[in-house]
């Protein structure tokens, strides 16, 4: 299972960030929360607690492949938790490809290139 925890719904990728997500095995989305600014460490340590046991339990406990990208200090602990549950955590690596408009402004796009690991901690 291929477990997407981000902003950005599966439904809305690439045909190329699906078929490199589907080796991993079904893609199942869960939305990534909103994190309060001014929510402090133990806030975080909560939150991380809570989306690593939603994990675990869409898994039924069977190590998967999580693809984490949102707001970094949640993210990262939710990595620690989740690889010490023995999932393989991923983000997506993507190509910046910028434009200047005539009218200053700037045209920001993302091409998916691929999945990376997470370093184990």
């Amino acid at each position: 299972m291929f477990i997407n925890l981000s902003n950005h719904p599966s439904s809305k990728w690439t045909e190329s960030q699906i078929k490199a997500a589907e080796q991993y095995g079904e893609i199942v989305d869960m939305q990534f929360p909103n994190v309060d600014p001014a929510g402090d460490t133990t806030y975080i340590d909560d939150l991380a607690n809570e989306y690593a046991q939603k994990v675990n339990y869409i898994t039924n406990g069977t190590p998967s492949v999580v693809h984490i990208m949102g707001e970094m200090t949640l993210t990262f602990a939710i990595i620690i938790k989740l690889q010490k549950m023995n999932f393989n955590c991923v983000c997506s690596t993507t190509e910046r490809i910028v434009e200047d408009l005539d009218n200053g402004e700037k045209k920001v796009l993302f091409n998916f290139v691929k999945f990376r690991d997470y370093a184990k901690m």
